[in-house]
Parts: C-alpha cells; sequence; structure tokens
C-alpha cells in the first residue's frame, strides 16, 4: 500500500507528473493556493482576459462565457479551474472587482497620473 500512495504524489516516480509543468496559483486573502497544470493555467487566463477585454462581467456572466467558449475543446472542471484562475489573476493584480452591485469583476485598470 505505501508503494501505491507514493506513485500518486511523488512525481519522481511517476514519469506523467514529470513531463507537465505546473504552477501554484495564489489566492487574493494570501490562503493557499492550488497546483495545477500550466497548460490548464494558460487556457483559462487567457479565456478570461479576452471575455473582460473593455467589458465588466457578474461572476455569473463571466462564468456563463468560459463555458460557452471552452466547453467544446476544455475536458476540466470549467467552473473549478475558472474560479481558481479568476482567483489568482486578483491576487496578481490582473483583473479586479468592483463595488457595484451586483459586485462585477474587469481588469485592472492602470492609475491616473496627477
Amino acid at each position: 500500500m505505501r508503494w501505491v500512495c507514493s506513485l500518486f504524489y511523488s512525481p519522481l516516480q511517476n514519469p506523467h507528473l514529470m513531463s507537465e509543468q505546473r504552477i501554484l496559483t495564489k489566492h487574493p486573502q494570501g490562503k493557499t493556493g492550488k497546483n495545477i497544470t500550466k497548460q490548464n493555467y494558460e487556457t483559462l487566463k487567457k479565456a478570461i482576459l479576452s471575455t473582460l477585454r473593455n467589458k465588466e462581467l457578474t461572476h455569473t456572466e463571466l462564468f456563463d462565457e468560459l463555458e460557452r467558449r471552452l466547453r467544446p475543446t476544455f475536458s476540466g472542471n470549467i467552473s473549478w479551474y475558472g474560479e481558481t484562475v479568476k482567483l489568482d489573476l486578483e491576487a496578481r493584480k490582473i483583473i479586479e472587482r468592483i463595488g457595484s452591485r451586483p459586485e462585477k469583476l474587469r481588469l485592472k485598470q492602470p492609475k491616473a497620473k496627477r
């Protein structure tokens, strides 16, 4: 049993895990991030940023659009990966929540120079 458990958790013993690059996401509240494949991260990041380009969307609107765009080609759970990457982008200050009702998301606005 010990060998079976280590097979799933040690990339050194599982060559399939060694070949995929992974990224540890950040969380805006400093909580522990998630370790996901870089390919999944980049796919969701690209979709989120292009969806929010020149728009402010509610969480529901954003995720409805992600589902529409990615459902035909993405094999993972779009809601879970989308939330993980969205939180990472917030923590990196690439996107931001705005205090409207309902709360909306947008690309981070550059600060105006005075």
